[in-house]
């Protein structure tokens, strides 16, 4: 995240900002910026976790879909042939593949016409019409697109304004956007809790609600808080000359279009975790305690809880490692290691169904799963960013960012292929396919490595 703040010019007085230390020795803004990213993160991810069952479960069942407006021309001219769970899992992919590619698009009207304020209001705006439009079927389709859209002008200009709120020297910002990262952790645990257990028990509808109702809370905790934000007008031109491409740059381009798809390939396994994963552990697990069954989209709170947890654990062991012995693996070997814990997790998913017989499957091997798969995750989501604007060319440091991200639009348009698969492949030989992607990733990463590294890292 930090990487993609590519120190912009300051609408807000640097003074200002230099000054206020109200909200943990930073910026009042910081705070609220937080919360806000806090409530959106939490509408968002009650959409993810929810999207796939409700439609397996609830929205695509005969008698029902025929109501969603435009779902019939989807399946006779973009999903051919597709019912149930396998029309469930190609949605599921375009919904969230266009989730990483729209802030792109929404970057780019925020600094050419908007500005970021007027951009991530707008954004809150769409995203709770689309939340509140879930609650009619027939508009099921519509409400996905305004997410889309909502979520496209929302999500990289509120992280832009968390940079403006200090100046270009400033040595608080990192920590700035840890703190900030926290806020969106707190949120990603906390969302299945509520709007997934309203969503299962309660009723579908509730635990859209309930998205809708906190993104228009943070919205108007945004607009609360304009006295201590940024103004988040266009950026202002600087007088520093634009970098200019140097030689070289060329095969570093190249070498960061290759990384695309390796990385989108080694991300599979945990994205396609609110996907077949969920079905199946609807399906499948064994949560039935003292005569009461647990939403199934608590097992998001668990993998959540893990991430963040490892995330901590990783980067602290890894300073551990780099003190005491005075180095410690690159980027690429993280990656490597990353990869390999992301395998052992995905055998445990693969034992779990090879092992289940005619008795449902406890919590032991999905809970290890989540565990070594976070393992892997740490090792792969924050390293790789900075692999990628470490190769980046200097004229194309901040077009990288954009690039990366690519790595996830891909992923998730095919988790949403190979979710479709799951009603037909034995589940053993399913899982089997996803440590044979993160393997794939492995080897790619291990070549890349080998043969280019020492070549094009600097």
């Amino acid at each position: 995240m930090t990487a993609a703040e590519a120190t912009p010019e300051l609408d807000f007085p640097e003074q200002a900002a230099r000054d206020d230390r109200a909200f943990l020795g930073h910026p009042k803004g910081l705070g609220y910026l937080g919360i806000v990213e806090g409530c959106e993160r939490f509408s968002y991810y009650s959409m993810q976790t929810l999207l796939t069952l409700y439609m397996v479960k609830y929205l695509l069942l005969p008698g029902r879909q025929e109501g969603v407006i435009g779902l019939a021309w989807l399946k006779a001219h973009v999903f051919p042939g597709l019912e149930g769970q396998p029309l469930a899992s190609e949605l599921f992919g375009t919904y969230t593949a266009l989730v990483y590619l729209t802030p792109i698009l929404g970057g780019i009207l925020a600094d050419l016409l908007l500005g970021r304020r007027a951009a991530l209001i707008a954004g809150g705006v769409v995203m709770a019409l689309g939340h509140f439009l879930m609650a009619f079927e027939s508009a099921f389709l519509l409400a996905l697109i305004s997410l889309i859209v909502g979520v496209g002008l929302f999500k990289g200009n509120i992280a832009s304004q968390v940079g403006e709120l200090y100046g270009p020297n400033d040595n608080r910002r990192a920590m700035a956007f840890q703190i900030f990262y926290i806020f969106i952790n707190v949120s990603v645990i906390v969302a299945p809790l509520i709007s997934g257990t309203l969503g299962e028990k309660v009723g579908w509808h509730w635990g859209f609600g309930a998205a809708g109702v906190v993104m228009v809370a943070g919205l108007l905790i945004y607009l609360a808080a304009t006295p201590w934000l940024p103004a988040g007008g266009r950026p202002v031109k600087s007088a520093e000359a634009r970098a200019k491409f140097e030689k070289g740059d060329g095969p570093r381009l190249v070498a960061v279009l290759v990384l695309v798809p390796i990385m989108a390939v080694s991300l599979l396994t945990n994205q396609q975790i609110f996907n077949a994963y969920l079905v199946w552990a609807d399906q499948q697990f064994q949560l039935t305690f003292m005569g009461e069954t647990l939403p199934t989209s608590w097992m998001i709170t668990i993998d959540a809880t893990l991430s963040f947890s490892m995330l901590v654990a990783v980067a602290a062991f890894w300073a551990f490692v780099g003190k005491r012995t005075g180095k410690e693996p690159d980027e690429l070997g993280k990656m490597i290691l990353g990869c390999a814990f992301i395998i052992a997790g995905a055998g445990c998913l693969y034992i779990a169904a090879a092992t289940q017989g005619t008795a449902k499957i406890g919590l032991f091997w999905p809970v290890m799963f989540h565990l070594l798969n976070s393992i892997g995750f740490s090792h792969l989501l924050p390293v790789s960013l900075a692999l990628f604007t470490r190769l980046a060319p200097r004229a194309l440091n901040a077009s990288i960012v954009g690039i990366y991200y690519l790595a996830f639009f891909a992923a998730n348009l095919a988790v949403g292929k190979i979710g479709t698969l799951f009603e037909t492949m034995p589940t053993p030989q399913f899982w089997l396919l996803h440590m044979a992607s993160a393997a794939v990733g492995l080897v790619g990463f291990g070549v890349f490595k080998l043969f280019f590294a020492k070549r094009l890292m600097r």
